[in-house]
């Protein structure tokens, strides 16, 4: 009886210093590692929110910014650290749905590897045309793709971005080839459609805005399955008539695996509570962004749908990594 006593006594003191870590949390700074340069939308994004906890909580969130690799050294960094809620990673759609489909042998696993915290944001992304093509509309640019197949190009920001890959559904579903055309980000490649380098681009909402402006380019719809609330009167490329179509680049914040149960509930409560504050709903929509806060699980599924459909199209379309 003695000997189950103390069992249960070191058990319940185990117990109670496994959660001493957690009830404390954070002590130091949190550390968000971004898989880009600065000036991105991951690392605005990260910036954004690291303020705004530190503004809210007198929490240390500093982000910290290792690019490279397809995203691979900031990925494998944060999957190695300590789980200890202390080095988290912020990363988007390229490096959990595109990168397992895109690359064999990946250097790490969402699910053995990480935590899915919760969405932050979603952007949808656009096929817009230069102001020059001659069409309007997802049906006119099919059309005009079957006269002249493999000849209407359309950039990106680069050889296997969502971007590219949603260029590549879309001439899959509307039954066409497209010539893509790979830019080093997304700048660029919305200037080559504004400049009339070539007639189509799919790109963010941020980067077309000025453009759109000065009537350099036009809107021809969304390549995501519903309209966003932030700008309703663009057409979707399922309403259209280009079935299945459904791409956007999402931003989301994810701990190492193994980060005590108590330290990520701690994380997503304190994250969906800054995600709900007006100032940085109204910033995130400033870029065309749905601000996130999603429980984990959602998330989670969310990822694995992009992901069956992102392998899919790269299956299909033969896409290959540079």
């Amino acid at each position: 009886m003695k000997l189950a006593l103390l069992a249960g006594l070191a058990s319940g003191c185990a117990a109670a210093l496994a959660q001493a870590p957690a009830a404390s949390y954070p002590t130091r700074p949190i550390r968000v590692v971004v898989p880009f340069a600065p000036g991105g939308v991951v690392d605005v994004t990260a910036r954004l929110l690291a303020q705004k906890m530190t503004e809210r909580l007198g929490w240390q969130v500093v982000v910290e910014n290792r690019p490279g690799g397809n995203g691979f050294i900031a990925v494998t960094q944060v999957a190695k650290a300590p789980a200890d809620g202390y080095t988290l990673l912020m990363a988007h759609t390229g490096e959990f749905a595109v990168n397992p489909a895109m690359f064999p042998n990946i250097p790490y696993d969402l699910k053995r590897d990480f935590t899915a915290i919760t969405m932050v944001n979603d952007t949808p992304m656009l096929l817009v045309a230069s102001s020059s093509a001659p069409f309007n509309t997802f049906p006119e640019m099919l059309a005009a793709a079957r006269q002249a197949p493999g000849t209407i190009a359309y950039s990106s920001p680069g050889n296997g971005s969502i971007n590219h890959l949603a260029g590549e559904w879309i001439a899959l579903e509307g039954g066409v080839k497209l010539l893509h055309i790979p830019y080093k980000g997304g700048s660029p490649a919305v200037a080559a459609v504004a400049a009339g380098e070539v007639p189509l681009g799919v790109v963010a909402v941020p980067a077309i805005l000025p453009h759109l402006k000065s009537g350099r380019i036009k809107v021809i719809g969304l390549t995501t399955a519903k309209r966003s609330p932030i700008y309703p009167e663009w057409i979707t490329a399922q309403e259209a008539g280009v079935k299945n179509v459904d791409a956007s680049n999402w931003v989301g914040l994810f701990a190492p695996k193994d980060v005590p149960a108590a330290v990520v509930q701690t994380l997503h409560r304190e994250v969906a509570a800054t995600l709900a504050l007006d100032e940085v709903k109204k910033r995130f929509a400033e870029n065309g962004a749905e601000t996130g806060g999603m429980p984990s699980a959602e998330f989670l599924a969310r990822i694995d749908a992009d992901a069956a459909r992102v392998r899919e199209v790269v299956q299909k379309a033969q896409i290959k990594p540079e």
